[in-house]
């Protein structure tokens, strides 16, 4: 089981993005992602997601929000379970990452990027600022097959 982190940084109607573009052997090469990645020895998540920003963005959290857990099953990779979260306040002046181009998106662009079927599901989560959820997606190659959201089959409906 592989434990991680995700973080949108928020700012007047955007979020900033991380279009995966440089990494070797990246899973998410050419998507656009908000920031974030795996637990280090001894990391909580607060932890792991404070360093990770740190790191690919230069910016060092001041205020979150813990949104949700996301759980991923995939035929080609282990299963992760993704804390996710959102800020609004932050120090520090914004870096290039080494992972990929960061890219400050208005949220109603979002949707025109390439990513995950299953990012789609939690940022409208997001957006809408549903209180805090399990979300459990599964994957067979990039397909989405099955989303449950809090116990409750939703792929094919309207959240």
């Amino acid at each position: 089981m592989i434990m991680t982190t995700l973080c949108y940084l928020e700012r007047n109607g955007q979020y900033l993005m991380l279009h995966r573009t440089k990494k070797q052997n990246d899973l998410n090469a050419e998507k656009w992602i908000g920031v974030g990645g795996k637990f280090e020895k001894g990391e909580s998540p607060e932890d792991c997601m404070r360093r990770e920003v740190l790191e690919e963005t230069g910016l060092s959290i001041t205020r979150h929000r813990y949104r949700g857990i996301v759980t991923f099953i995939a035929d080609d990779y282990p299963a992760e379970y993704m804390h996710l979260y959102t800020c609004t306040d932050w120090t520090g002046t914004q870096k290039e990452c080494d992972e990929g181009e960061l890219a400050w998106i208005d949220k109603q662009r979002l949707f025109d990027l390439t990513m995950w079927e299953g990012d789609r599901i939690f940022l409208k989560l997001l957006d809408t600022d549903a209180p805090f959820f399990s979300l459990k997606l599964v994957y067979q190659g990039e397909h989405l097959v099955e989303a449950v959201l809090d116990g409750e089959e939703i792929l094919n409906k309207t959240i």
